[in-house]
């Protein structure tokens, strides 16, 4: 029986086979037909293609074994970078490197980032010899990715100085533009869009779509439009961002107005697009559009509902008074509810003062797992609360105490003279807090003057009238404020940013005094913003 000779593959075929960066099943095979024909020279391309392919363990073998002296830089820097996204030994694998250029020192940072080793990545990156945009767009977008949105524009104003020689690229300008719009800086964002103009840096599409969100999360839902109506073929992206911070200032007719648009000129919404636009249906009380939107988001845009559209709508007929209709809408869900869910059905439970559906909510999560049960008890414990029922309360704050649930302390922050400045709900570490819980005394004060008495049905402990007007008098965004009576002139306009939703007392607080003080204040929660102007809200009390 005679044999069948072995094709033999050409090196020039192999590295274009190579070159195509075939998937692992077709890899193993031109793997094979490498070893077959002794072609060494092509190891350096083999790792990066199994590299591609997310198999690090058979580039390290190959890596182990090179069959020349040592493998190039190059591919020293493939490893540490795949191995820094598997958060595996990029660090080991640095250190044993003959010779290091910048890709090597920004593939190692970026393995500090993603551990999200943060401490270890800033000494790390100011102890780099030398470093590019890359390194620079790694260490900011890190920050921007653990929360640390003020160190993100120390490092954005340090390479603006210009003393780097480094060019800024795309990705760090999103990125800073994405930490001024999570903390509400205006005037650093405003900064970064002239820095844009005046270094000539491209408006790409991503850059738009930042501004955009940017200006609308700070506030100034006119200057997001401005840069918005200046694209003259808007995409999928920039639409989205439009359409997300009209929602968030209430405004839904506008949201849907530019929906509209956005399918006259057929593009086609992503799942993005379509939260947005329940979001502002549900902040401006449009029940019947939001159905629509929702039922035939499917059908219309093949977007399947996933569990964020199903919070949204649950909040939408939550807010309408349709409590009922919500749960039932909860039940049937065809994936679980998460916290999310069942926080917007209890706060509406709360906001109309429904206990008996708030029981019947709380014990139905009980029958579900601990990950679903996360929060409801302290919003139950508020709905008890604020019905006086502090028997009821004592109990569910009993029950929390065993499973060591921690509810998210209130937290403000507001720029003024371009600083940040952070306030905690009571806060005492602030240096100027003696002086500003003086002034807000001062303040809350003048607002009793129009009317203005402190809301305290939604303390959540049993205390004294007295200390439950204090316990809401030191809430985070009203020291806030008193810091900006301090800090900016009269009649200048005050913008805080709040990581909870406003309470009750706040929002009647904040419109006494826009009304006393002749100020505007501008406050974005959770979920929305609210523009106190002459004893008025934006949000007409709907939110």
């Amino acid at each position: 029986m005679q044999t069948q000779p072995s094709i033999q593959f050409s090196k020039r075929l192999l590295y274009n086979l190579l070159d195509k960066r075939p998937p692992i099943s077709e890899l193993k095979k031109i793997h094979a037909q490498i070893i077959i024909s002794s072609q060494k020279s092509l190891t350096d391309s083999l790792i990066h293609c199994y590299l591609r392919t997310n198999n690090v363990n058979v580039a390290r073998i190959l890596f182990n074994n090179y069959p020349f002296p040592s493998p190039p830089t190059l591919v020293w820097n493939l490893v540490i970078r795949a191995y820094s996204k598997l958060q595996g030994d990029a660090y080991k694998v640095f250190d044993e490197m003959p010779e290091v250029d910048v890709f090597s020192w920004t593939s190692l940072l970026g393995a500090y980032v993603n551990g999200g080793e943060m401490g270890v990545a800033s000494k790390f990156f100011e102890e780099m010899p030398v470093k590019n945009d890359v390194s620079w767009a790694v260490m900011i977008s890190g920050c921007v990715g653990c929360g640390r949105y003020a160190e993100a524009l120390r490092y954005f104003g340090e390479l603006g100085k210009n003393e780097h020689n480094v060019k800024t690229n795309e990705a760090i300008v999103v990125c800073a533009l994405s930490a001024c719009a999570h903390l509400g800086a205006l005037d650093r964002g405003s900064w970064i869009h002239g820095y844009i103009d005046k270094n000539g840096i491209s408006e790409t599409s991503n850059i738009r779509t930042a501004l955009i969100d940017m200006y609308a999360k700070c506030g100034r839902i006119d200057c997001a439009y401005r840069v918005f109506d200046r694209i003259s073929k808007p995409d999928v992206h920039n639409y989205t961002s439009m359409i997300s911070g009209l929602s968030i200032h209430g405004l839904g007719e506008d949201a849907i107005r530019v929906f509209n648009q956005m399918l006259v000129d057929k593009i086609k919404p992503n799942e993005v697009t379509i939260l947005g636009v329940l979001n502002g249906c549900s902040h401006s009380g449009m029940v019947q559009q939001g159905l629509l939107i929702f039922y035939n988001m499917e059908n219309s845009w093949g977007i399947v509902p996933k569990i964020e559209h199903y919070g949204c709508f649950v909040d939408l007929l939550g807010r309408a008074r349709y409590l009922a209709k919500a749960f039932g809408v909860v039940k049937s869900m065809s994936i679980d509810p998460d916290v999310v869910v069942w926080r917007a059905l209890l706060s509406a439970c709360r906001v109309h003062r429904n206990t008996y559906l708030g029981e019947r909510i709380v014990n139905h999560i009980g029958q579900l797992d601990s990950q679903s049960q996360r929060g409801a008890e302290i919003l139950l414990s508020n709905l008890y609360a604020s019905l006086g029922k502090w028997d009821s309360v004592s109990i569910v704050r009993h029950e929390m105490s065993k499973q060591k649930n921690q509810s998210d302390i209130g937290c403000s922050w507001i720029e003024v003279n371009g600083s940040i400045h952070e306030f905690r709900v009571a806060d005492h570490l602030h240096p100027q807090i003696i002086e500003i819980r003086e002034k807000l005394s001062e303040i809350l004060k003048g607002a009793g003057l129009v009317g203005y008495a402190a809301n305290i049905n939604h303390v959540s402990f049993d205390l004294s009238d007295e200390e439950k007007e204090q316990a809401v008098a030191w809430h985070s965004e009203k020291l806030a404020i008193a810091f900006a009576f301090i800090s900016t002139a009269p009649k200048t306009s005050i913008r805080v940013v709040k990581n909870l939703r406003t309470c009750e007392d706040c929002h009647s607080a904040l419109k006494a005094i826009s009304k006393v003080y002749n100020r505007q204040i501008i406050v974005r929660d959770r979920s929305r913003f609210h523009t106190f102007r002459d004893g008025k809200c934006s949000c007409n009390d709907y939110w």
